[in-house]
């Protein structure tokens, strides 16, 4: 048989991916995200399931994967920095029939039906209404104190270096801050796209860099087990004790209290950068020592201060409301 020219193959393999690529559906606004009928469905479920003369909190949370087709993470007590008691998850999957999704187990059946689940067990006459949730974070739309440097505040970009805004005014990835800080807080809301035929790193993925040297991961995460490169997580140095993520293109907030490495006359580290996180107002890391820069970091470590850098991954993520206080 024979082969095609080395070119030729090449422009048959970018055209294929591309295509696929172009049928991939991103969305990175909530009102043309309800084009897709998967977005009204995904999201957090909570209600109580009666077994016997008990009723037991019981909540889910469904993770839309594209064509119709879910996933449903069952979490006891509770949504994740809400009751949940933290025993592993259960997943199970399900799918859209017309306007009805189903999920099935060995122990039960859960059906979705105009924004409410029903879960019913196949083993005893326990049965519940789980209606949908519509968190928020408690410090989202948190106003800059009198001494903060605001660096965004959905007027323009003079505070970033090449930065961009959107149309309705939300900065885009890709910037790092004109001004360089040592120790400080930083307050930043961002909201991930949705992205339901996307997997892993592809999904939704951005991250802000402290001092362009240690990021705190920005990445559609919701639902998953909350590793160290998800969000929420210090990349490939913590995983966050619970996943705080929330569904995609719901505002979320990061604020970071940062202390800065401390060098002594030697140049030699004394001691090592902390950062204690809150994600959605739910703290992740308590006072966590750094021991290494980042991977990607764009500064390199030292006793000079450094920029804030928010990641182009080549997924439309957006931010607002970001300000640092200095210490």
């Amino acid at each position: 048989m024979t082969r095609l020219p080395r070119l030729i193959a090449g422009l048959l393999l970018l055209a294929i991916t591309s295509s696929a690529a172009a049928q991939a559906p991103v969305f990175d606004d909530p009102e043309k995200a309800k084009a897709d009928k998967d977005f009204a469905v995904q999201g957090e479920y909570q209600g109580t399931v009666k077994v016997e003369d008990e009723e037991v909190v019981l909540a889910v949370q469904v993770i839309a994967m594209g064509k119709g087709k879910f996933r449903a993470v069952v979490r006891r007590g509770g949504l994740p920095g809400a009751g949940w008691n933290g025993e592993p998850h259960d997943a199970t999957e399900g799918e859209r029939d017309g306007d009805v999704v189903r999920f099935e187990n060995d122990h039960a059946v859960g059906i979705i039906r105009d924004g409410v689940l029903v879960v019913e067990s196949k083993e005893s006459e326990a049965r519940g209404v789980l209606k949908k949730q519509s968190r928020k974070s408690p410090t989202l739309g948190k106003k800059a104190p009198k001494n903060a440097i605001v660096l965004f505040d959905g007027t323009d970009t003079s505070q970033w270096k090449k930065g961009k805004l959107t149309a309705d005014k939300l900065l885009m990835p890709g910037v790092e801050s004109a001004q360089a800080f040592g120790n400080h807080t930083i307050h930043i809301e961002f909201r991930l796209p949705f992205q339901p035929q996307a997997k892993g790193q592809g999904r939704g993925n951005s991250g802000i860099y402290v001092q362009g040297r240690y990021e705190v991961q920005m990445l559609d995460s919701f639902g998953l087990q909350g590793k160290n490169n998800e969000c929420g997580g210090i990349y490939e140095t913590r995983d966050p004790d619970v996943n705080m993520c929330f569904p995609p293109l719901t505002w979320q907030t990061y604020d970071i209290d940062f202390t800065a490495a401390v060098y002594d006359d030697d140049g030699k580290v004394a001691k090592k950068p902390r950062m204690t996180v809150r994600h959605n107002g739910v703290v992740v890391h308590r006072d966590v020592e750094l021991p290494k820069t980042t991977r990607a970091s764009r500064v390199k470590a030292g006793p000079t201060n450094g920029p804030i850098y928010l990641q182009n991954h080549g997924n439309p993520v957006r931010y607002r409301n970001i300000w640092v206080v200095e210490k």
